[in-house]
């Protein structure tokens, strides 16, 4: 590797709130293998027999739950998988809306929060099967009901859920592009998908067999014979009628409402699926409900709730969660609906939080969590993962440790919000632990980079400091970063917690009502490639405010034999923490001194290119340069 090879890096724009993204992760369950299934021979497989679910020779009982994955941002899916699997879930099932993937005719996007197969992936590292509601309408208090908007321009106009030939034609060229990227994800395949639907409560809207026969065969003429095709319809026997597919061996499930007896609709559901191919399900098991703008929000009371679940399971028959976690209609795709009439229009509401178990921002802290989980454990082979903590803002009155919210490294934001002031003020924290920069901002302000950089606070050094006055509209907004330099491993204060270990007091009066936000980096890597606000920096125009940013660049090994042990000189930077390859190489701190180079051994690094991010926490350097060098330098 040359001696000293210089490389510009990308300058990628994330204000102080923004790390708030980066929560903790929870840690990895168990790895399942992957199974090979063969429904025709052998005990390796997904099939139905004996009015039971059996997986690989073994009856299965699912208890699933609907986890949408256009609901969640990609850097959340495992987490929020995760969660569900500590709700004791085995199944996840969800929707594929038609619009998400063709917002225009015939530009297919399966990228970012429409990689539907790195979600079942991920799906399937944690050990869940999955059931696939394949569409082509969705309903889901989704946009159309899944359908793409652009639907509605053609003319003469489309006969939508029906057997149109002109509406065919566009369902034909949507699977024939969605489910050959599903083949491969099958259980027959080595994947975790057991079933897929086919349209969704059709037996609620029309009576058009022609249609759903046609769906029956393009999803055989993709997936084959084997995979286990279903529908899901009210369970009454008006649905029923007209939404089963008879003749077609296709699985038909119901759903009722949460609380309803469950055994005679179970043995209505017999009546429309093949002698002994009937296992009870409901596919939609209410947890909550919907709600529309200008309503009360929607919440349904945890123990009755888990008081259904139990009835249901205890039949032995199965059930999937409606939510398991709601999640939230980002954009312009919350649907609305109507009541007797089109004029009696309902719109929904942005949150699809749904009073699920798991919360929109992925609170599990909440009763109804709890109340199922203590009935799902009843019916579970083994024991549960571990509780999970949560991931969204934790609230407090006053300001807390570290590692009291369970934060043992890294950085913990602390925010707080005071009246306006007619002039400057006084800040005061007695006792930080161990470095803190302050900032603040007007409350409303609708701009994230309009941080004001009011100072530095070090355990070392701590001081009282002014706070200037600045015009609002609204209240002002306090926001504290404390880093952790490291515990003390000597001495008679080992005893060493990290974070604000005391009030915070402006003009001699205690701040209260603080929301903390822990910063961990466990995934950094993937969460800044998947970012959309990254922008190439011209050194030029760099804005050198004290504002905490991140910088991206990468450099290039040409050849195997040049991949050595390195040093990334850190002169004109001011102090922060670098990664290389996502492996954190430390902390730099030139401004302080001695230690200018950061050490980077070989193993670390890889032929072909590397990534090296930084968060640099003051100002960077002033042609956003870095130079790697062979040597190590304490001179700064």
């Amino acid at each position: 590797m040359a001696s000293s090879r210089r490389f510009k890096l990308l300058l990628i724009l994330l204000a102080i709130v923004s790390l708030a993204s980066f929560s903790p992760a929870l840690p990895a369950l168990s790895s399942p293998h992957r199974l090979h299934s063969n429904p025709k021979g052998g005990d390796l497989g997904f099939w139905i027999a004996d009015d039971k679910f059996w997986k690989d020779g073994e009856p299965f009982q699912i208890i699933g739950g609907d986890l949408h994955y256009f609901r969640v941002v990609p850097q959340y899916w495992k987490d929020r998988l995760l969660r569900a699997k500590a709700l004791g879930l085995n199944t996840i099932q969800t929707y594929v809306p038609w619009n998400l993937h063709e917002p225009s005719p015939e530009k297919w996007v399966f990228e970012g929060m429409a990689d539907i197969e790195s979600f079942l992936k991920i799906a399937q590292e944690l050990g869940f099967l999955v059931m696939l509601r394949a569409g082509p309408y969705i309903c889901a208090e989704w946009d159309l009901g899944g359908f793409p908007a652009w639907l509605l321009g053609i003319e003469p106009a489309l006969e939508l859920r029906s057997s149109d030939p002109a509406f065919l034609q566009l369902v034909d060229r949507w699977w024939g592009i969605l489910l050959p990227k599903i083949l491969p994800l099958l259980y027959s395949h080595g994947g975790p998908i057991i079933m897929v639907q086919v349209e969704n409560e059709f037996g609620s809207y029309g009576d058009d067999q022609p249609y759903l026969h046609h769906l029956v065969a393009l999803a055989r003429r993709y997936l084959g014979n084997d995979i286990i095709l279903y529908t899901t319809d009210g369970g009454s026997k008006n649905t029923l009628d007209k939404g089963t597919i008879p003749g077609e061996e296709v699985y038909s499930a119901v759903d009722f409402s949460t609380g309803e007896d469950p055994w005679p609709i179970f043995q209505l559901q017999k009546k429309y699926n093949l002698p002994g191919k009937s296992p009870p399900l409901t596919a939609e098991f209410y947890t909550g409900w919907l709600t529309h703008w200008g309503k009360k929000i929607a919440v349904t009371d945890a123990n009755s709730t888990a008081a259904a679940l139990q009835k249901i399971l205890s039949l032995n028959a199965s059930a999937v969660l409606y939510m398991a976690h709601g999640g939230t209609n980002f954009g312009f795709f919350s649907g609305a609906n109507t009541g007797e009439n089109e004029k009696d229009y309902k719109a929904d509401l942005t949150s699809y939080d749904y009073d699920a178990p798991i919360k929109e921002s992925g609170d599990v802290q909440n009763l109804k969590f709890k109340a199922l989980r203590n009935v799902i454990q009843k019916y579970s082979r083994g024991s549960l993962p571990p509780f999970p903590t949560n991931n969204e803002v934790i609230e407090t009155d006053q300001p807390v440790s570290m590692e009291s919210i369970g934060q043992m490294y890294g950085f913990l934001l602390y925010t707080s919000e005071y009246p306006e002031k007619e002039s400057g003020s006084i800040l005061s924290i007695p006792k930080v632990h161990d470095r803190a920069q302050v900032f603040i901002r007007c409350s409303l302000a609708d701009n994230e980079r309009s941080l004001i950089y009011i100072g530095t606070i070090e355990r070392w050094s701590n001081r009282e400091f002014a706070v200037p006055f600045i015009k609002c509209s609204s209240n002002v907004s306090l926001f504290i970063l404390v880093e952790n330099l490291g515990r003390l491993n000597y001495g008679p204060y080992l005893y060493d917690r990290k974070g604000l270990l005391s009030a915070v007091i402006l003009d001699g009066t205690i701040l209260h009502r603080w929301r903390l936000y822990p910063l961990s980096f466990n995934k950094l890597s993937s969460v800044l490639r998947s970012n959309p606000i990254v922008q190439v920096a011209d050194p030029q125009n760099v804005d050198m405010t004290e504002e905490p940013r991140f910088y991206q660049g990468s450099f290039f090994i040409d050849h195997k034999n040049q991949v050595k042990d390195t040093y990334i000189s850190f002169r004109g930077w001011t102090k922060g923490i670098a990664f290389v390859n996502n492996f954190n190489i430390g902390r730099f701190w030139p401004l302080m001194g001695p230690q200018c180079t950061l050490y980077v051994p070989a193993p670390i690094l890889q032929h072909g290119e590397n990534i090296v991010v930084i968060l640099e926490l003051h100002s960077p350097h002033p042609e956003l340069m870095l130079n790697l060098v062979d040597y190590h330098d304490f001179s700064c």
